[in-house]
């Protein structure tokens, strides 16, 4: 018989002493598929009625929204097409998919690289930068809400603030710190182009939103998913809306990402160079409050 998530209500089951105990190792979720289990702890295990919600047939005929940046900043014509492309979309499914959005192929590659690298270090180096205090620059952790949700997610995280103050080199790993103040720069210019059309869209002047420095902050978020022993019992990531202004996901090519579009979930296609763009809430009542 399998496990279900009722692991919670057995006798002599100890959630915070096994969430303190977890916590303490400092190597997260890989630590755990490191140290041999075959077994997904008690911790991690989610009720089923959230982990089997999978997508009807329609799915297959919904076609996610795709974005070609190229030339948009040259010609006027092929600007318009996306501007009204990318109105239609953050009405509609509030995500988009975007290529040709200038950031190379190799600046991206490399990122991905950076960190694998980082998560894949040695344990005793990378236990110096584990922490719960979110005021460190650079902060690597298991689950930032993991005392307080009903059941851990199956990740490794990094959260580091970029902009508007960067980091100094020292603040920031070796393994990965040219790679992240690279990348750093290319996402905020392909924000401050975003926010511009996404201006435009609302039919307002270009620098509307930049003004009202919608594009003066970024976060950078990590994260790592280690090959799971019982993926039916635990989830990589669970349903979330983003609290931020805009999202810009770099992804790599193991699929799994869904959005939530008509009340179904659909599966974000892989695009070898493309990026994931998601209207955040604090955008969406910003455009609420214009219209």
């Amino acid at each position: 018989m399998g496990r279900t998530s009722q692991a919670q209500a057995q006798p002599n089951y100890e959630r915070e002493s096994e969430l303190k105990a977890f916590d303490a190792t400092k190597t997260g979720v890989k630590g755990l598929v490191e140290s041999g289990i075959t077994r997904v702890p008690r911790i991690f295990i989610h009720p089923q009625n959230g982990l089997h919600n999978k997508p009807n047939s329609l799915n297959t005929e919904l076609k996610f929204p795709l974005i070609d940046l190229n030339d948009v900043a040259e010609d006027p014509i092929r600007r318009k097409e996306a501007v009204d492309e990318i109105r239609e979309a953050s009405e509609t499914w509030g995500f988009f998919q975007v290529i040709n959005h200038g950031i190379p192929g190799p600046i991206l590659g490399e990122m991905l690289e950076g960190v694998r690298r980082f998560f894949e270090e040695d344990d005793e180096e990378k236990k110096k930068w584990y922490t719960r205090d979110s005021n460190t620059r650079f902060v690597y952790n298991s689950n930032f809400d993991l005392y307080s949700s009903p059941a851990a997610n199956w990740r490794d995280t990094v959260y580091c603030q970029v902009a508007p103050h960067p980091p100094t080199p020292q603040q920031l790993p070796t393994v990965c710190r040219d790679i992240v103040v690279e990348y750093t720069q290319q996402v905020l210019r392909l924000g401050k182009s975003l926010f511009e059309m996404l201006s435009e869209a609302l039919g307002l002047k270009a620098n509307h939103l930049e003004e009202m420095k919608c594009g003066d902050g970024l976060a950078l978020l990590l994260h790592y998913y280690p090959v799971c022993p019982e993926p039916e019992l635990t989830m990589g990531t669970t349903q979330h809306a983003d609290s931020d202004f805009l999202t810009v996901l770099l992804n790599d090519q193991v699929n799994g990402l869904q959005v939530l579009y008509q009340n179904q979930w659909v599966d974000v296609p892989h695009i070898s160079g493309s990026l994931v763009v998601n209207i955040g809430d604090l955008l969406q009542a910003r455009q609420a409050c214009i219209k």
